[in-house]
Parts: C-alpha cells; sequence; structure tokens
C-alpha cells in the first residue's frame, strides 16, 4: 500500500477540454484551432510540470542523437561518473530520443533500490536483451512472470543445496578437475579464462541439470564460450546503438553474432533437456530442470511453466552462473600476480590455519585477511559497473524529483565500490577497507557488487561460497605469478568492457608451491 500510495495517478484532461473547444470551431478557423491547441497544450504542460515536479537536471541533449556525441559508449560508466561532477548523484540522459535517469553513489543507489524497491523493480528490457530471451526467463522479465520464475528458482535452488552444504561438495570437487588443468601448464604461463570459466560454470550446471560435464565435452565448452562472447558484445559500443536504433540492427556484425550463439545455445539446451525428460523420475529430482519439467506436467497449459521460460530461465542461471563468478576469480588471480605482497600474506594466513588439508567453508571465519582480499577483489573489479538496467514500475517522487513510469535507470554500481564517501582509497587494491583495527574482518554497507532490492542476484550465496573456495584453494596450492619479462605493472586494472568488465588478456604463471 505504501508503494502505490508513492505511484502518482497523474489525470491529464487537457484532451477532453479541447475536444470539447473544438466542436464550437468551424472548418474555417483550423488554424485558428491548432494554435489554440498548442496554446493549451503549453499551458497544460506547465501546469503538469509544476505539479508534479521537476525532473532531474542533465546535459542537453541534441535532437535525435541525444547526448550520445558526448557520451564514451566504450566506457559508459566513466562518463556517467564525471557528470556527477555537474549534475549531481541523479541525473538524466538521452540515449537519442529515449531518456535515462542515472543514479550515481552508495546513499543515492541503496535508495532507489531498497527504499524505493517497489518503485524501481522493473527491467528495462532493451532490444539487444529482448533477442535473449524475449521476455521470458528470469533477468529480462517484469511482471507475474518474473515474480514466479524467480519464486521457483530460488526455492529448488536451495533445495539443489545452492549456498549449503550440497554445494560446497560440488566446488571442492570441481577444484581438484581444475587443478588439474593448471597443473598441464607446468608452471608456464597461460590464459586463465576458459579453464577457469568451464570450472566454475561445472557448479551451476551440476545444479541446473544434475550433473558435470567434461572440459573437452565440446557440447559444454562451447556452450560456456558462446555465452560468455554475448556477454561481452552485448555491452559493446555497437550494441548500446542498437538498443538505441533498433532498425540499425540488419547491418550490426554484432547483433548476428549474438542470434547466432543464443539459437545455437536454445539448440543444446534442449537436447540436454529433452535427455532429462526421457529419464525423468518424479520421485528422484537431480536438479533445477526435474523440478521444473514436473512442475510443467502438472499446470495447466496457461501457466507460466512452459518451454520458452524453462529454456530462457536455464540460460539466465548459466550465464549469471558462469561468468561473473568466473570473472571475479580471473580478477582475483590477476591482482596476486599484481600484488605479491598481498599474495604472500594470503598464503602465510592460509597455511597458518589450514595447511595442506582441503579448506572448507566454516574456515572462512578464521581467515580475515583472505576474506578480505576476496571481497576487496569484488569492490575493485567492479565487474556488472552499471548493474542491468532498471525501469520504474509507476510515475514516483524521489529525492525532490519527478520520475515518469517506465523511465529506463541505471544504478551505476561503480559508483557504490567506488564512493569516495565510503571508501578510504576507492581507486586502490587496499583489503584493509574490510578490516578492523584488531585485524578481524568487517562487513560494509556499500558493499554491493551483487546490486540490491528487488533485483539482488538470487545466486549471492551460491557465488560468494565458490568464490572463496576456489580462492583459498587455489592460493593453497599455486604461487601466480606474471610470465617472465612481465612486471605487475605491465597488469592493466582497466579490464575490457562488456555488459561484464572483464580482466584485460594477459597470461599468469600458476606454480605449485612446496
Amino acid at each position: 500500500m505504501v508503494a502505490s500510495g508513492r505511484c502518482l495517478a497523474v489525470k491529464d484532461c487537457k484532451m477532453a477540454v479541447i475536444e470539447s473547444l473544438l466542436q464550437f470551431l468551424s472548418a474555417g478557423t483550423l488554424l485558428g484551432a491548432l494554435l489554440l491547441i498548442l496554446v493549451l497544450y503549453s499551458l497544460s504542460s506547465g501546469s503538469r510540470s509544476q505539479k508534479e515536479g521537476k525532473e532531474p537536471p542533465g546535459p542537453k541533449p541534441l535532437p535525435l542523437l541525444g547526448n550520445l556525441l558526448t557520451l564514451d559508449l566504450k566506457r559508459p560508466f566513466d562518463a556517467f561518473c564525471e557528470l556527477s561532477k555537474t549534475y549531481g548523484n541523479m541525473f538524466q540522459v538521452f540515449y537519442g530520443p529515449k531518456k535515462v535517469l542515472v543514479l550515481v553513489g552508495y546513499k543515492t543507489v541503496k535508495q532507489a533500490l531498497v527504499n524505493y524497491a517497489e518503485e524501481f523493480k522493473d527491467r528495462d528490457i532493451m532490444p539487444g536483451f529482448w533477442i535473449v530471451s524475449k521476455g521470458h526467463g528470469i533477468l529480462f522479465s517484469n511482471g507475474e512472470n518474473w515474480k514466479e520464475m524467480r519464486r521457483f528458482a530460488l526455492s529448488n535452488l536451495r533445495d539443489f543445496g545452492m549456498g549449503k552444504r550440497g554445494s560446497e561438495e560440488k566446488i571442492i570437487e570441481e577444484i581438484q578437475y581444475l587443478k588439474g588443468e593448471f597443473d598441464k601448464f607446468e608452471g608456464k604461463a597461460f590464459d586463465t579464462t576458459q579453464p577457469v570459466n568451464y570450472a566454475v560454470s561445472n557448479i551451476i550446471s551440476s545444479i541446473v541439470y544434475g550433473s558435470r560435464f567434461e572440459y573437452t565435452d565440446p557440447r559444454f565448452t562451447e556452450m560456456v564460450d558462446r555465452t560468455n562472447e554475448n556477454i561481452q558484445i552485448s555491452g559493446s559500443a555497437s550494441m548500446m546503438l542498437y538498443n538505441t536504433f533498433p532498425w540499425l540492427g540488419p547491418f550490426l556484425n554484432s547483433k548476428r553474432i549474438i542470434v547466432r550463439n543464443v539459437l545455437k545455445n536454445r539448440a543444446e539446451m534442449t537436447k540436454l533437456i529433452n535427455g532429462l525428460l526421457e529419464t525423468l523420475n518424479p520421485q528422484d529430482r537431480r536438479g533445477f530442470v526435474d523440478s521444473f519439467l514436473i512442475r510443467k506436467q502438472s499446470d495447466e497449459k496457461d501457466s507460466h511453466f512452459h518451454q520458452e521460460n524453462l529454456l530462457a530461465t536455464v540460460g539466465n542461471l548459466f550465464a549469471a552462473g558462469t561468468d561473473t563468478t568466473g570473472t571475479t576469480l580471473r580478477w582475483g588471480l590477476m591482482l596476486m600476480a599484481k600484488y605479491p605482497h598481498i599474495q604472500d600474506r594470503v598464503q602465510d594466513e592460509i597455511d597458518g590455519v589450514i595447511g595442506r588439508r582441503q579448506p572448507v567453508v566454516d574456515d572462512r571465519k578464521k581467515l580475515p585477511y583472505t576474506d578480505a582480499v576476496i571481497h576487496e577483489t569484488q569492490r575493485l573489479a567492479n565487474i556488472v559497473p552499471m548493474s542491468l538496467p532498471h525501469k520504474t514500475s509507476c510515475d514516483v517522487h524521489f529525492n525532490g524529483y519527478f520520475i515518469k513510469k517506465g523511465t529506463p535507470v541505471i544504478p551505476l554500481l561503480t559508483s557504490v565500490l567506488k564512493d569516495p564517501n565510503e571508501w578510504e582509497k576507492p581507486n586502490s587494491f587496499y583489503p584493509e577497507h574490510f578490516l578492523d583495527e584488531k585485524g578481524q574482518f568487517v562487513k560494509r554497507d556499500a558493499f554491493m557488487p551483487f546490486s540490491a532490492g528487488r533485483r539482488i542476484c538470487l545466486g549471492e550465496s551460491l557465488a560468494s561460497m565458490e568464490l572463496f573456495l576456489f580462492f583459498t584453494s587455489l592460493l593453497q596450492s599455486y604461487r601466480f605469478t606474471t610470465p617472465p619479462g612481465v612486471s605487475g605493472d605491465d597488469l592493466d586494472l582497466k579490464g575490457i568492457v562488456g555488459v561484464t568488465l572483464n580482466p584485460s588478456p594477459h597470461k599468469l604463471c600458476a606454480i605449485r608451491r612446496s
């Protein structure tokens, strides 16, 4: 009721007035009527503006192009941070004719996503996102479909051990396979991207499908590679232009690649799902897909449990469960090679507390410095700098401004994770952000890598467990260094921009510790 009270239903009666006046006008006074309409519209717009409230500030847009010429489409989040210095923590920009609200800083973002959670809960499903799931699934859907799919996914993922002991066993098993891949390089330099992504993807795959895949299985590896490619391309400048001007689609190779990858992945997912369907046993659910299929068979035809939602939801879980955690872990390993003195402290702590046995989740509270390093990696890596775009679900007055229903909203997470009012050294790798004066781990309110509010990442508990177990186990077993002739200074922290922010291309040496 509070949310609906805030959502303003603004009456606009100017058209009724105009129609009444036109009844008195003859054909000979049409020009005068048009002038009168313009005057009335101008007056009513002005009175409405005063009644509803003023709009947020922002740079003046050009006709048709909006602010596109002044925004850096390759790193838009940096451009937004600069604009906030002029326009404050809440401003609007125009992507072509499309008005977008940008929220900057911890206090503003938290207020919108948490205190006004209902008003800012919807997803802005841009054309590039529509390609992926056409309004189905969890990530890019709204309304009852989104509520039902999210509720069902949360419930069933917990049933299959997400963030619990069942997941811990799966992760520890997968760590051994990943170590086997690292050992193949015998201390020589290699790109960590594929082995790390395959290992992390196997965790969500075992929860979704009920089993892991071999790293040599081309069906699996190609699905992971195509998914990661789409996540990168979807955040490119060309796809931002497509989202602004969809008519450009036929001319953009980036869109063709995304469509091709989506179709291929859907075909592979369909084969996997059909295989599970053939051996489905309602008394022995192997994973999320089984739960969905059982519900699909028992529900009526007009329910949300249909094939399109199954494919979209599985695709969402596979993508989100692979890219974000894998990307963060690769940032962590690269940062250890860049800052060997921090790697020394992590390994000293692990050696002193755990020794050579396998790390487990319960060790986290005994490893405050290691935990702080993992959290600081998430903060500085800043892998989803603009979050996924939200949209207002209704008219709302917020921070003294009027925001219309359906306005796209960018909660600028990079401005939260690097807010100078919240972090002592926002642009540096400084694990002490998460340590008190006694060296004990402390939580920070402005730590928001999983976003917040209604759209907070539903896999947060699983991702946190994976990061701790993978990172701690790998640091226990390996010393990570730059290749010969490459110094830590050569490792670029700017990253490669997509929907997520990936480490710049690099290679590391994983040297077995004695």
